[in-house]
């Protein structure tokens, strides 16, 4: 699998006008702890669905995205965050330690 760099606000636009479901990891460059946690969910994502679009936010770079990301989906900013976003709604926000792939296929199972 592989992250899709978000870095434009066409880019989420599009996600939240996508049909199914769409993750965002956003990721400070600068914070071990967000390298460590997307570290750990990397390790897992083989999991995921194969068509389950994956985009990565660096928040250092393009923090107006993370803002825009916050005002469209309704979420506090935090980092490192995990988002899924379903149909143009964020059905589940995690940050920190809260980040895994089991989470999110908790989720996407149950909206199957």
């Amino acid at each position: 699998m592989n992250w899709t760099s978000l870095e434009s606000a066409d880019q989420i636009n599009n996600i939240n006008h996508h049909h199914g479901y769409s993750l965002i990891f956003k990721h400070s460059t600068r914070c071990s702890i967000s390298m460590m946690v997307k570290k750990r969910f990397e390790l897992d994502w083989d999991k995921l669905p194969g068509d389950l679009p994956l985009y990565f936010l660096d928040l250092i770079k393009y923090r107006e995205l993370s803002n825009q990301i916050a005002n469209d989906f309704s979420v506090y900013h935090e980092s490192p965050q995990l988002l899924l976003i379903k149909d143009g709604e964020c059905i589940l926000d995690l940050s920190h330690g809260q980040i895994s792939v089991e989470e999110a296929l908790s989720v996407i199972s149950i909206g199957a």
